[in-house]
């Protein structure tokens, strides 16, 4: 077995005892014997699980203090807190800052390997999915023959052959991260790592420690984002949440080509591609002063704007079939298929684009219904918005069948506009009309022309 489980305990009697049952199971380990040597060892490396008494030398509860630091690095690690003076208040304590189990001393041999065997499964299950998770990704292509993914095809392929930085734009979901990892894919630096760094999830004051790394005290080592992309592309999610005293210091490192870590004293020389995203519109950002116009123009080399999906509803279809039948297959689930001229699919506005249409296919796959009437069923149920009532949500026996008939026009002629992005002569050839027949018609109705 290759997990590793740091043990972290005062008592050099506990500890040898610990060790001896960890390491008969036929885990690797790691011993610390007081609170420094603790944070020296999770520094350095952050092992699979983690064993540790509350109560070190520090002071009495600079274990739970171990558990927030590892958890502030890997929220996914299991620890194992023990204790010779445990209470209800510090059970509580200890299992809100994310303990995997809290064990009392004396405790049972038995009952700490089943804790522990527990722990390694769990994260062996979280990394195996995230490994499977990160393979999917790598594996979705960029789906659509809309003129705006053409264009980002092409860009693609350009902009890899380069080493310059890029900004893409565009609104949540719809696929910024898959076009920044099909960049670093097809680029000289696809051996090396891909990293994200996302602005919108960090804490104000952990920006520059995430970006930079640290140097403590004991001579242990945080490295940053910057050093743990070192030879590949760091993607700086949302930069436009990032403070602007920390974005200077970005400036800085892309002018000089060098960093320090916190509290360091040497230059680090940066060997990385830096791509950046924002979901916000950048340069509104700049005039209200929220971004730097200077490090807007450093990162921003080569631009990829991302339409929102509403954008480009000719690209639906194929979306939908793209991701029915990749989903089964990742998921060996049973094959299935969706209506692609399904009106609900092609007039909501999918304020969560692509990732929302996924997650809808996701959710149809899971559920495998046994019927087309089961799946339209689940499509409207799940894109039902209180402003999203179109007239098929009507029942049409309750009007008039002038009416009735007009409002089956309305919606039938949108959806296909939609469907050919507003092309009044695709449009006309697919329903077997004339073009100017279909203009009166249009107009008859009061149907907006798409631009």
């Amino acid at each position: 077995m290759s997990n590793e489980i740091l043990i972290i305990d005062d008592n050099s009697d506990i500890r040898n005892i610990i060790n001896d049952l960890i390491t008969d199971a036929g885990y690797k380990t790691r011993l610390a014997a007081n609170y420094s040597q603790a944070l020296n060892e999770i520094d350095k490396k952050l092992p699979d699980v983690a064993i540790i008494d509350v109560k070190l030398d520090k002071g009495d509860n600079d274990g739970l203090e171990l558990l927030s630091h590892i958890k502030n690095k890997d929220k996914n690690i299991p620890v194992i807190i023990i204790t010779g003076h445990a209470n209800i208040e510090m059970a509580i304590s200890a299992l809100k800052a994310g303990a995997f189990e809290f064990i009392e001393k004396p405790f049972n041999q038995e009952r700490l390997m089943n804790f522990v065997n527990r722990a390694i499964e769990n994260i062996n299950l979280k990394n195996k999915n995230k490994e499977f998770e990160d393979k999917l990704f790598y594996s979705y292509e960029l789906i659509g023959n809309s003129p705006s993914i053409e264009n980002i095809k092409n860009q693609i392929n350009k902009i890899s052959l380069s080493e310059s930085r890029v900004f893409i734009n565009g609104p949540t979901g719809s696929g910024k991260e898959l076009i920044a990892r099909k960049i670093h894919k097809q680029s000289k630096r696809n051996k090396g790592p891909f990293i994200i760094l996302n602005g919108a999830l960090l804490d104000i004051e952990k920006y520059e420690l995430e970006l930079f790394g640290e140097e403590k005290n004991n001579g242990a080592i945080s490295y940053g984002a910057l050093e743990k992309s070192s030879g590949g592309t760091l993607m700086i999610d949302e930069i436009s949440e990032i403070p602007l005293e920390t974005q200077s210091k970005i400036l800085r490192v892309l002018i000089d080509q060098k960093f320090k870590r916190i509290n360091g004293d040497h230059d680090i020389k940066v060997d990385v591609r830096i791509i950046c995203c924002s979901s916000k519109d950048i340069k509104k950002e700049i005039e209200l002063g929220n971004f730097r116009e200077d490090l807007y123009h450093r990162l921003n080399v080569f631009e990829v704007n991302i339409e929102p999906l509403k954008k480009r509803s000719s690209d639906i279809p194929l979306l939908v079939e793209y991701f029915s039948k990749k989903i089964a297959l990742n998921y060996n689930l049973k094959k299935f298929e969706i209506d692609t001229n399904n009106s609900y699919l092609i007039n909501y506005d999918w304020p969560g684009n692509i990732r929302e249409l996924r997650n809808l296919i996701e959710r149809i796959a899971i559920l495998s219904p046994d019927s087309n009437e089961k799946i339209s069923s689940i499509i409207k149920e799940s894109l039902k918005t209180p402003d999203n009532f179109s007239v098929t949500s009507e029942n049409p026996l309750s009007v008039p069948l002038k009416e009735a008939r007009e409002n089956f026009e309305k919606e039938y002629l949108t959806t296909q506009l939609k469907k050919f992005n507003g092309n009044i002569s695709k449009t006309a050839d697919f329903i077997g009309m004339e073009r100017s027949a279909l203009h009166r018609k249009l107009k008859g109705l009061g149907i907006k022309e798409l631009n």
